[in-house]
C-alpha cells in the first residue's frame, strides 16, 4: 500500500515560494495539489521525507494534508510558456508528490493562538525528525477553519543524505541535539514534557513500518548496503527508533517546564 495516486490533467501554476518551484496542478479526481517535483534540485529524497514526517505527524494527531503522488505524463508540459516550468516538468516525468491544497488557508504568523498541545507536538515532531524548516522566516504552518495545519517536511530526516557512500550507524542521529532556537513555535517549549511522555511510545515499529509503506519504491533510490526499497524502509524506521529509544539528548527541554 502507498499513497494514493492521482494523473495530473492541468498544470495551473507555479508558485514561486523556495528553490524547488513547486506549482499547483489540478488532477484526474478534479482535485488541487500543491506538486513537488521529482525534478527539482533537492531530488527524490526531499519526497521521502514528504511522506515519511508528514505520515508520521497525521498517525500522531497533527492535521496535516492529505497526501498523494501525482502521476505526470509528457504532455502537460508542451504548452508551458515559462521555459523553466518546461524543463521542470519535461524533468519530473512520473511520480511526482502533491499535497492537497487548502483553498481559503493563510499562513501562520504572530496573532496567531495555537493550542498549546498542537504546538508543543508539532514542536517535538520537528525535534524527532531534525526539521530544520519551521522558522518565522518559513513557518510551514497554516491556518484553515480555525485549526493547524503542518506541512512542508522535506528538510527533515537529514541523515539520509548523507548516504551515497552506505548508511552508517543510526547512533550519531540518535544523540544530535535539536536547535530549536530559531524555531516559529519555541514559545511551546515548557509543553516537551507533555508532548513526548504522551508521543514517543507511540512511535512504534509497527506504526514506521506502516508510514514507511506509503512511499513508492520509485521514489527510494539505491543505497550501497541496502538491497532493496524493503531494507531502506527499515532503514529509516531503524534511525527513527533509535533516536525515539535514546537518552531524549536531542530533545530540547532547556526552558521546558
Amino acid at each position: 500500500m502507498t499513497v494514493r495516486t492521482v494523473r495530473a490533467t492541468r498544470y495551473v501554476a507555479p508558485l514561486r515560494e523556495g528553490g524547488s518551484l513547486p506549482g499547483l496542478v489540478e488532477a484526474d479526481d478534479l482535485g488541487f495539489y500543491v506538486c513537488k517535483f521529482r525534478g527539482a534540485g533537492q531530488g527524490l529524497k526531499v519526497l521521502v521525507a514528504e511522506v515519511v514526517v508528514g505520515e508520521l505527524a497525521r498517525a500522531l494527531g497533527i492535521r496535516t494534508p492529505e497526501l498523494v503522488a501525482v502521476d505526470l505524463v509528457e504532455a502537460i508540459g508542451r504548452y508551458e510558456a515559462d521555459e523553466e516550468v518546461q524543463d521542470l516538468l519535461t524533468a519530473s516525468i512520473g511520480l511526482n508528490l502533491g499535497v492537497d491544497f487548502l483553498p481559503g488557508s493563510f499562513g501562520y504568523d504572530s496573532a496567531t493562538t495555537p493550542d498549546p498541545d498542537v504546538a508543543a507536538a508539532i514542536l517535538w515532531v520537528d525535534a524527532l525528525t531534525a526539521n530544520v524548516d519551521r522558522s518565522w522566516r518559513n513557518p510551514n504552518l497554516l491556518v484553515w477553519h480555525g485549526d493547524l495545519w503542518a506541512i512542508d517536511h522535506g528538510a527533515c530526516l537529514y541523515f539520509h543524505h548523507g548516504w551515497a557512500g552506505g548508511v552508517g550507524p543510526a547512533e550519531r542521529f540518535a544523540r544530535q541535539p535539536y536547535d530549536a532556537s530559531d524555531h516559529v513555535l519555541r514559545a511551546h517549549l515548557p509543553g516537551l514534557p507533555a508532548a513526548d511522555a504522551d508521543l514517543a511510545p507511540r512511535v512504534t515499529r509497527d506504526l514506521l513500518r506502516d508510514v514507511l509503506a506509503l512511499v513508492p519504491d520509485d521514489w527510494l533510490e539505491p543505497v550501497p548496503g541496502v538491497p532493496d526499497a524493503d531494507g531502506l524502509r527499515e532503514t529509516y524506521a531503524g534511525f527513527l527508533l533509535a533516536r525515539v529509544g535514546g537518552d531524549r539528548s536531542w530533545l530540547p527541554l532547556e526552558g521546558a517546564a
